[in-house]
């Protein structure tokens, strides 16, 4: 059984786990508690009331935060010629062809998202077992397929956050950092909880966002009261 660190202990100590805070408190609670070395990254957990087996219960998509991520993102396009111009004087860290694709299959994967034009979408698809497993794989859905590269590397850049229940039903994703303000964070919850309530598929039933809770990378969970992320658009 692992042991909880005397940090960890000592940062819980005031946070009643069977309480539900209102998103203000949670944060500050996180905030005060963000006691690591480096600037920690806070998280949101969602537990959604779906079964993402069922194709009419998926929940994916993408949310831009208003405040960004906090956090250097590193993105790959997929193009040629003009796009491929295109996509380097907007900031992409890795643009080719043929040529990435080898890097990829030889496991260089130095990159945290990946876009691709139409055309080159024969040669991406070719990498799918690779680049699906991560969650890299261009998806037009997404917006990641795409021939306005210089849009999606800047948003991609710019704080976009891609989201997916997993098997349990549950979706999480990195919403700031704990240096951030405490409006800053607030409004980035209130966006990504408002994407997920956006994004509610056509067969969910009953509750839909059951529970939520914030924390930092290395801090204790805080329960939220869902009623104060106001998720309504």
């Amino acid at each position: 059984m692992a042991k909880t660190s005397k940090r960890l202990r000592k940062a819980s100590e005031a946070i009643d786990r069977k309480s539900l805070y209102g998103l203000e408190e949670a944060i500050k609670l996180i905030k005060d508690r963000a006691g690591a070395k480096f600037d920690e990254t806070v998280e949101i957990s969602m537990n959604l009331g779906i079964d993402p087996r069922h194709a009419d219960q998926t929940v994916r998509g993408v949310v831009t935060l208003p405040n960004g991520t906090g956090k250097s993102v590193r993105v790959a396009v997929f193009a040629k010629e003009a796009k491929a111009e295109e996509a380097t004087k907007a900031g992409a860290d890795v643009v080719g062809t043929d040529d990435l694709a080898g890097r990829i299959q030889a496991g260089e994967i130095d990159f945290d998202r990946c876009i691709a034009t139409p055309d080159m979408m024969p040669v991406v698809g070719k990498l799918g077992k690779i680049l699906g497993p991560r969650g890299l794989m261009p998806n037009p859905k997404l917006g990641t397929v795409t021939n306005d590269v210089a849009e999606a590397v800047q948003a991609a850049k710019g704080g976009q956050v891609e989201f997916r229940a997993e098997k349990a039903g549950i979706v999480h994703a990195g919403v700031g950092k704990a240096s951030f303000s405490e409006t800053a964070l607030a409004e980035n919850i209130k966006a990504f909880a408002r994407a997920i309530s956006n994004a509610k598929p056509s067969g969910a039933k009953g509750t839909y966002i059951k529970r939520v809770s914030v924390s930092s990378t290395m801090g204790p969970g805080v329960k939220l009261d869902v009623s104060s992320l106001a998720t309504s658009a």
